[in-house]
């Protein structure tokens, strides 16, 4: 879509009600919010004068600026969970506050300084929820293994994959229309342990934002959701230390200053042991067996304050999946010695670093320079060695090798702006450029004997190199005490093979405030993608491949209207109702039968066009303060997908279409020693496609079998269904249960968390086979289905400390 003339008229009405507006102001108040102890920046903090109620947020860097035209005011600092501070000014001059805020203690005391329910009120931001990370660390998880994806899976419109997985499933979209992002870097695979756990680590995070709709215009290239994920910066204050001891893994962070107050570090590591576990085992196998798995995480990140007004940060991460596998074994057979080894391995991860400067151009307009890259790799391979040895004679040596390799490399830079012209208006705009670096899919076969290579081919597509950019504008401004709303446009561009694809992507928010306690939002969004997530619906290995779009393959784009209300009930709990409707174009399927592997055909041949839809109603009740806490988050909803060569062309169910889904979340705090959580989730079962044409229902047993073929006509039949993911796997639902003990030492303090994952034993579908089994009664095979359950009742146990 091409509007250049109503993109130029609109910016150009924007900026003359800025001007108009800004012109009438006086002073500018402004600086940097943070946390009193670690010096670590506060993101959306509050700032607002106490009598009218004018203010602002700060930015993910802690910038605030708020301008008045009165000379006396009083304004106020606040952010959940610190207390309050309040000043009285007389403006005379452009004033620059630098405000240091002391954490709470006293339950009591964060609820008087609470405002995340004004903020949710308020805001024209809809679709939005933070997630506190305190929070995350609190709640009963799958082998003690907090992890933030777990804790985003349990709010609304957000659904999980199969059990157990981190992936995210939001209002309908697929796997790859999720924006993550790691200090503003998209990071490709958040996988891991076969998509169990993710590659946050929550020792290492201070904010986590997730945007499932009316996304700000500042954020492109995925159709369904931004994680926004911001790394702690480092305690600047004094040296500090925290790590964890669990089941499978185990986690330190260091963090301190390198020059007091005005450089400091975070490191922060984790590890899993599952091989050093399974190495006493491993004998029982067989001799000459050896194997292994294990993943890790690496966080660090220095920050610089040159000045007031100039700060670099340099952040980074690293993490890694390996599987290992080697078996040797030899024997002698007429004075021939005959020596074989076998090696598997398979291994993915992830590398990003990130440089960013912040500069205060003035107190108005705030600067962030960005450079970064990514990079994603998959790789698989096996090797075969035969040496044969004779008496007096050199050994001859056989070495077969197959290798299999994909990923995605990003090198990017940007620059983006804060602009503050008025107390009621924030325009942020900016650009970026992306270099995309595709490995679709390597396949390399060779064999050698001795020193000469026999045969060598290599097979697959070789690497691809596209090109993304996009500038976006948007203006967050206060029509009047009632109405506020934030209009931007995103324009992105993509280069790919002489194929030269552009979008305008116009994006709208309103808020109508009915009063102090109730507002009404609405939002209209555009989203366009340009690169694509090969993926089959088996589960398993990461080996899901990136591609870009080509002349065949066009862009995805979706459409996402939306309308909700925020409301107060009390001052500790908040309601929030929305409802949805997204349409979405160019989406892809395998088409019947294929997958990437197995034929010379290349990928786009293999693939059908088609579009979804999905809609659908969701409810968030939470209480963020006090000794009882938690919230509530239950959705309705519908996901479909049509493509003209799949299912006959009829609309089909997607495969993570869930009528509902709840999620239940309880945390309770005794004492500054004791506190206790629990999580309930329950939800629709999963679409699936089973190919059979008539069953006898049966009860859910022991056994777990579902249903039975049989020739017999007399018994009562589940007709055949011509259609895609035309069965419903068992419905989801489980408990966790955890609590933890704190106890205060000389030294710091240490927690010993314990936990049940899945506490009444349900046995929850992960996948449905059939099996032929043969009935003595009635001298016929029948064909049965059942069910494959993975995690019974699982305990766990952790210990964490602070120092």
């Amino acid at each position: 879509m091409k509007h250049p003339n109503l993109t130029k008229y609109i910016i150009l009405i924007i900026f003359v009600v800025t001007y108009t507006i800004s012109s009438a102001q006086k002073y500018t108040i402004s600086g940097y919010i943070e946390d009193s102890k670690t010096g670590e920046k506060l993101i959306n903090a509050n700032i607002y004068e106490t009598k009218t109620y004018i203010g602002t947020v700060s930015n993910n860097y802690g910038f605030y600026s708020i301008t008045f035209s009165k000379a006396k005011i009083n304004l106020t600092f606040s952010y959940v969970g610190y207390q309050a501070q309040q000043f009285n000014i007389e403006l005379t001059k452009d004033t620059l506050i630098n405000i240091s805020l002391i954490p709470n203690i006293e339950i009591k005391e964060i609820i008087v300084t609470d405002k995340k329910s004004e903020k949710k009120i308020k805001s024209t931001q809809m679709s939005l929820i933070e997630i506190p990370v305190r929070q995350i660390k609190s709640l009963p998880v799958l082998l003690g293994e907090t992890d933030i994806l777990k804790t985003i899976q349990l709010m609304p419109g957000v659904q999980s994959g199969s059990e157990g997985s981190s992936g995210i499933y939001v209002r309908g979209g697929g796997p790859d229309q999720n924006l993550f992002l790691l200090d503003g870097v998209p990071i490709y695979n958040v996988s891991h342990l076969f998509g169990f756990l993710s590659v946050f680590n929550d020792d290492a995070i201070k904010n986590v934002s997730l945007i499932k709709g009316g996304f700000p215009a500042r954020y492109g290239g995925r159709l369904s959701s931004v994680v926004d994920i911001r790394m702690k910066e480092g305690n600047n204050r004094e040296f500090k230390g925290a790590g964890s001891v669990g089941i499978i893994s185990s986690k330190l962070t260091l963090e301190g200053p390198i020059i007091k107050n005005k450089t400091s570090f975070i490191v922060s590591g984790r590890r899993t042991y599952i091989d050093i576990l399974a190495y006493p085992f491993i004998k029982y196998f067989g001799d000459g067996e050896t194997f292994g798995y294990y993943f890790y995480d690496l966080n660090g990140k220095i920050n610089h304050k040159f000045s007031d007004k100039s700060r670099l940060y340099i952040s980074s991460y690293m993490g890694n999946d390996k599987i290992h596998f080697k078996y040797n074994y030899d024997y002698s057979n007429d004075n021939i010695k005959y020596e074989n080894e076998e090696k598997f391995s398979l291994e993915w991860g992830n590398i990003i670093n990130a440089i960013r400067w912040n500069y205060l151009i003035n107190n108005k307009l705030f600067s962030n320079t960005t450079i970064t890259y990514s990079r994603f790799r998959f790789l698989t391979g096996s090797e075969f060695t035969d040496i044969v040895t004779e008496p007096n004679k050199k050994p001859k040596e056989t070495v077969e090798s197959m290798k299999f390799y994909s990923g995605i490399n990003d090198i990017a830079g940007g620059i983006d702006f804060d602009y503050f012209p008025t107390t009621n208006q924030n325009i942020k705009f900016g650009f970026k450029n992306m270099y995309h670096t595709f490995n679709p899919g390597i396949f390399d076969y060779n064999t050698t004997s001795g020193d000469t290579s026999d045969f060598d081919i290599s097979l697959g597509s070789r690497r691809v190199y596209g090109n993304e950019s996009y500038v976006y504008i948007e203006d967050d401004i206060k029509l009047n005490d009632w109405i506020k709303t934030n209009i931007g446009f995103h324009y992105s561009n993509f280069y790919v093979k002489e194929k030269f694809y552009n979008s305008f992507q116009p994006r709208f928010s309103c808020r109508f405030l009915i009063n102090d306690n109730l507002s009404v939002k609405t939002s209209y969004s555009q989203m366009v993608q340009y690169i694509i997530l090969l993926t089959t619906t088996t589960i398993g290995l990461p080996n899901d491949l990136w591609v870009p779009v080509t002349d065949k393959i066009k862009p995805q784009k979706s459409i996402q209207y939306a309308i909700g209300s925020s409301y107060r009930i009390t001052e500790k709990i908040d309601l929030s109702i929305e409802g949805y409707y997204k349409i979405m174009n160019n989406l892809i399927e395998y088409k019947e039968g294929s997958t990437y592997y197995g034929t010379k055909k290349d990928w786009q041949e293999k693939v059908e066009i088609g579009k979804g839809w999905s809609y659908g109603l969701e409810l968030f009740v939470e209480k963020s303060v006090g000794k009882l806490s938690g919230w509530l988050g239950y959705t309705l909803s519908w996901t479909y997908r049509q493509f003209d060569n799949i299912s006959y062309g009829k609309k089909f169910p997607y495969r993570y279409d869930r009528r509902h889904d709840i999620g239940l979340v309880v945390s309770y705090k005794f004492n500054d020693n004791t506190d206790i959580g629990a999580t309930w989730v329950y939800g629709t079962g999963n679409a699936i496609t089973l190919s059979f044409e008539k069953y006898n229902s049966m009860y859910y047993s022991n056994d777990y079998m579902l249903e039975e073929y049989s020739n017999d006509n007399n018994h009562s039949q589940i007709g055949y269904v011509e259609n895609r993911n035309n069965y419903r796997m068992a419905n989801y639902h489980r408990l966790d249960i955890g609590a933890n003990f704190h106890k205060q030492k000389k030294w710091g303090k240490r927690t010993w968390s314990i936990g049940l994952y899945n506490t009444y034993n349900r046995k929850n579908p992960f996948f449905l086979y059939f099996r032929n089994e043969y009935n003595y009664e009635k001298d016929i095979v029948q064909k049965k289905l059942y069910q494959f359950s993975l995690f019974p009742v699982i305990p766990s146990v952790r210990y964490s400390f602070e120092f």
